[in-house]
Parts: structure tokens; sequence; C-alpha cells
């Protein structure tokens, strides 16, 4: 009953995973501190939401170092429990096809890695002392896209992704003799709104014959974040159904 509350830091937080991530740490009595490029939303429904949220473009190196700062002015105990990158952006090519590794410009490699990759570590490194304060922990949110070419992720985003689970680990090993475990997870066919066409095909390959949901990965990471997950670190969680396998 003495334990101060403990806070996340979510990024990507207006939808699909990230939004049931907030719901899943709100109902369990965490403060939630989110982060995205849109204004808070007015039709979620945690408490203290609108005051707990960061506008931020982390394309943005400047922007992301900006917010960085707010971050730490609203941490008054100098604690962070939890950090999760779960931002990402995955451009499509005219007509919502996907783009490969020939036809993606420059400029929309350096914008999605900024984004997918960049801005985790900067967060990370620039709450450092927070997140050692607390003890904490760090979740970077990858893709199985990550590990194979997929039919609808873009060559950009998957190599952020794969990226993401190489750097989890070099943070692993660096941050862990800070009292700071770092792990990723990273989802198959999840049932957001960012689902291509199509996606209805893949299915039929996942052994568990469904799409996941929202709210199992964000189960997932509410473990990662807390004393079950205790001797957990360097790890990639897959949540897929077996689609890996």
């Amino acid at each position: 009953m003495n334990q101060p509350r403990r806070t996340l830091l979510l990024t990507g937080a207006s939808r699909g995973i990230g939004h049931a991530t907030v719901k899943r740490f709100s109902s369990a009595g965490w403060r939630v501190i989110t982060c995205s490029r849109q204004p808070f939303p007015e039709n979620c429904p945690w408490e203290m939401g609108p005051e707990d949220h960061v506008q931020v473009d982390l394309a943005d190196v400047a922007d992301t170092e900006r917010a960085i700062d707010e971050i730490r002015n609203r941490l008054p105990g100098g604690r962070l429990d939890a950090l999760v990158n779960n931002a990402g952006i995955s451009p499509k090519a005219e007509g919502g096809g996907r783009l490969d590794s020939i036809h993606t410009p420059l400029a929309v490699w350096q914008q999605v890695f900024q984004v997918n990759f960049f801005a985790s570590i900067l967060l990370a490194r620039g709450l450092l002392m927070e997140l050692k304060q607390a003890g904490g922990s760090i979740v970077n949110v990858t893709s199985i896209a990550g590990s194979r070419v997929h039919p609808f992720a873009g060559a950009a985003y998957a190599t952020s992704k794969s990226a993401l689970a190489g750097l989890t680990r070099e943070m692993a090993s660096d941050f862990a003799p800070h009292g700071i475990r770092v792990n990723a997870i990273a989802p198959g066919e999840i049932d957001t709104s960012i689902l291509s066409p199509g996606t209805e095909k893949i299915v039929e390959q996942i052994p568990m014959r469904r799409l996941g949901t929202p709210e199992e990965v964000a189960k997932i990471i509410y473990v990662l974040c807390t004393e079950t997950s205790s001797y957990l670190n360097g790890a990639e969680i897959h949540i897929n159904g077996g689609q890996h396998v």
C-alpha cells in the first residue's frame, strides 16, 4: 500500500495495440503517459488521459528531444516504471501497394527508421535515470515482418523492425547493469484497423486459424513490465498464433 503508483510511458497510443495497452495498464492502477502524433482523442476512456498525453512527432529528432524534456518534467518523483516503444509507421505505395526495396524513396526509408527505430533508443537513453530509479522495464514492439518477407509490410518497415530486434539485444546487455530489463514482442496478424486487404489468406496458414486481438498483445506487454517476468531480459516474444513455426 505504501508503494508509489507505477507509471508507464507508451508511444503510438491512439489505436490498436497501443489503445488496448493503455486500458490494460490503467485497469491495473498504473498512471499512463501516452505519446502520439495526434492530440488526445476525446473518445478514449481512461482517467487523466488528456492531462497525461504528449503530442510529439517521433519522425522529428528535435521534437522527440523536446518531448523527452516534457515527459521528465511530468515525473516529479523521478521514476518511470516502464517504457513501451509501440509507435510504428508502414507507408504504402500509390494505390495501397507494398513498397519494396527497389522502389522505396530514400526519404521514406529515413522517416520509417526515425520513427520505428531511432525514436526507441532516443527515448530510452533520454529517460535512463528515471527508468533506473524505478528498476524499470522497456518493451520494444517489433513484428513478424522483421524476420521474414511479408506480403503486405513494406521493405522499410520490415527492416526497421528487424533492426529494432537487434537493438533490443544490445539494449538488454547495456541497460541491465542499471537495473533495467529490455525485451521485445513480435506481433503477427492482429485484428486492428491497419490490416491490409487479403489478410484472410494469411489467416488460413496460421495454426490457430484466427487473428490475434490487441487485448491479447497488451496482456503480454503487461507481463513484461511486471515482476512476473523479473528474470526475462533480451527476449523477443512471438505473438502470432504459431504463424512463425
